[in-house]
């Protein structure tokens, strides 16, 4: 596999980062402790670098069209500057990735203006799919991932960090962001002003941000975060922290938790997938009869939460037991570093997903007590 590297690369390297391959870049795994990474998330802000995440730019009289067809969601119902968790299905209704859309103002022609953000693995393989599916569609799609670089910072003290390097007219564009909504903020940077792109989003559980900016300029823009940041404030974070922070905000990972051979009713994912909405989209057969068929809710299995009742953890694939019979599997699981014990998803058999249902993890021939709960694990305190 090529591997690929992002702009922030070098930035990484100075800070002493561990790498590791993910999706075919390389990537921090952590800078010193992932545990001393993931509280500073908790407790004050991380700095990561998301820029293997893709970025496809749909523009174009018949955008909002477009994506209703391409995606499960009703894109077209978004309002501009908001931002839609959705998904992209194949004519099976397995899932080819779970993505982020944000509705940008109209184009200067007054066309429609999305911009699309699949995970990095994924990210060729959506652009594909998505130029694929526009052939009868007045749009274009532009994969700009190649030249977009992606910083987050998450954290309760997020916000007060970036305020610093946003000049105070313009502080209500920050201050008045809500959640999974974007707006274009002039950044302070370097000495001159930078137009970036600031969504109200992330993948931690906590308050965050997550900036896009082209790769000439990220360097740049990572160095000014770590330099306005008061002692100890906000923390480079890797892979590993990222991980163990979703898990307990109970977000799904594509490859775990998402693949082509499950579906979104499965993985409680039913409410995004939108078939009440006009026209055809790809998909959408399959998902209504597997909707029709109980998918999740009374046949096959259903994505849960699991909490470790000991002190040992469930990793992904190990097998999900009641009363010494395989009713499941882990998808994801370790200690929890905020909680202080265990947890994991699994894919359950629907008869045994009802939360305080006692069950087993198998680790490694020792059947280990853990019970349903419901998710998140964590939410944070507003």
């Amino acid at each position: 596999m090529t591997e690929n590297y992002t702009a922030l690369y070098e930035e990484h390297k100075q800070l002493g980062a561990s790498f590791t391959d993910f999706g075919g870049w390389q990537m921090p795994l952590k800078y010193s402790s992932e545990l001393a990474e993931h509280h500073a998330v908790r407790t004050s802000a991380g700095l990561f670098d998301l820029s293997h995440m893709g970025e496809v730019w749909v523009t174009g009289p018949d955008a909002a069209a477009f994506l209703d067809y391409a995606l499960v969601g009703k894109i077209s119902a978004m309002a501009v500057g908001k931002a839609k968790y959705s998904l992209i299905c194949n004519e099976d209704g397995g899932i080819i990735d779970d993505l982020i859309t944000y509705r940008r103002p109209a184009g200067t022609d007054g066309t429609d203006t999305f911009l699309v953000v699949p995970n990095a693995g994924n990210a060729k393989v959506v652009a594909a799919a998505l130029a694929e599916r526009a052939k009868a569609f007045d749009v274009t799609v532009e994969d700009a991932s190649a030249e977009t670089s992606l910083i987050a910072v998450q954290g309760p003290k997020a916000q007060a960090i970036l305020l610093r390097l946003v000049p105070a007219a313009q502080h209500e564009l920050v201050t008045g962001l809500k959640y999974y909504a974007a707006v274009e903020v002039p950044f302070l940077v370097g000495g001159a002003s930078h137009d970036l792109l600031l969504a109200r989003t992330g993948y931690t559980g906590e308050d965050g941000f997550e900036i896009f900016v082209s790769n000439d300029d990220a360097a740049a823009l990572w160095q000014a975060l770590i330099a306005i940041a008061d002692d100890g404030e906000l923390t480079p974070a890797g892979l590993a922290s990222r991980d163990s922070l979703r898990l307990e905000a109970g977000m799904p990972l594509y490859g775990n938790e998402l693949s082509l051979d499950g579906d979104p009713f499965a993985a409680g994912l039913g409410p995004v997938v939108a078939l009440s909405k006009e026209g055809d989209f790809v998909g959408r057969a399959a998902l209504a009869a597997k909707k029709e068929a109980g998918a999740g809710t009374t046949t096959g299995r259903k994505l849960v939460g699991l909490k470790g009742l000991g002190r040992r953890a469930g990793r992904a694939h190990y097998p999900v037991l009641k009363d010494g019979a395989v009713v499941g599997e882990v998808t994801s699981g370790q200690p929890s570093p905020t909680l202080g014990y265990p947890v994991a998803l699994a894919y359950v058999d629907v008869e045994f997903t009802e939360p305080g249902t006692a069950l087993d993890i198998d680790l490694r021939g020792k059947a280990e007590p853990f019970e349903v709960v419901a998710l998140p694990f964590y939410k944070r305190q507003k």
